[in-house]
């Protein structure tokens, strides 16, 4: 059942990125059956009729596709639900009265751009080092051409889940960058197509995740803040492949 609740926003602002920022107070009326989004969205409507400054948020989707919507709420990435995106968040979440500190995703790699938008670009990075499959295939292959065991279509789905939000690396206490790396790797590692170049591929993309992201010391916290509960076995899969791939690409290269 649908009921107006008044919460109390303890919202972060932040002019821009070499700006000091601070919170700021809010009280905000809503329906139990708004989105936390739309709860933002009418903020920003009474803030913009006083003509004050609204909060920055970034969103897209709003389907749970993308992650752009991502922050850190009551100490939470995307919030105290297992499994949500922030744009999936509904407001029935929370209690009359209730206080909602509402942070951008605090991590040193991904710097401040205004308020509750962060840079994420160091994923970008990392996609543009390796992730990609840059044979030349010519024309579309028919459907099933190409035979792919069960197993492994299966892991290449759960890989591709990952949508990127950055809440892994928020929630890590190192900010480690490997839940995500290690997706976007075992997608690619799973499949057929992504063979010929997988050894190069790990080692670059590793390579460029140790230059933003700190260390992975088994805490776990990227999982549980995970809202596609990316297992933390693809972690486990992609330290493998880094060790094979380390060997393989000295004796490629004819090191010794």
């Amino acid at each position: 059942m649908s009921e107006v609740i008044t919460v109390n926003l303890k919202i972060w602002r932040q002019e821009g990125p070499e700006k000091s920022g601070h919170f700021e107070e809010y009280a905000q009326k809503i329906t139990t059956e708004a989105s936390f989004l739309e709860m933002i969205d009418l903020l920003n409507e009474d803030l913009n009729s006083k003509g004050l400054e609204p909060v920055a948020i970034e969103s897209d989707c709003r389907e749970g596709i993308c992650g752009t919507c991502g922050v850190m709420i009551n100490g939470q990435a995307h919030g105290p639900r297992k499994a949500t995106t922030t744009c999936q968040l509904h407001m029935r979440e929370f209690s009359d009265g209730d206080e909602i500190v509402i942070e951008p995703f605090r991590a040193s790699s991904f710097p401040v751009i205004r308020d509750l938008v962060v840079d994420r670009s160091p994923f970008d990075q990392i996609i543009e080092s390796g992730g990609y499959i840059s044979v030349n295939t010519g024309a579309a292959s028919d459907a099933n051409l190409t035979p792919v065991p069960k197993e492994a279509a299966d892991q290449a789905f759960d890989a591709a889940a990952c949508i990127g939000c950055g809440a892994c690396v928020a929630a890590c206490p190192n900010s480690a960058a490997q839940l995500f790396t290690s997706a976007k790797l075992a997608h690619m590692a799973s499949l057929p197509q992504g063979q010929p170049e997988r050894w190069k591929r790990t080692e670059m993309m590793v390579g460029t995740m140790e230059e933003f992201f700190g260390s992975c010391t088994n805490h776990g916290e990227c999982h549980e803040a995970c809202p596609k509960e990316i297992t933390l076995d693809f972690i486990a899969f992609m330290n493998r492949d880094y060790m094979k791939a380390k060997v393989k690409n000295r004796a490629l290269s004819g090191q010794r």
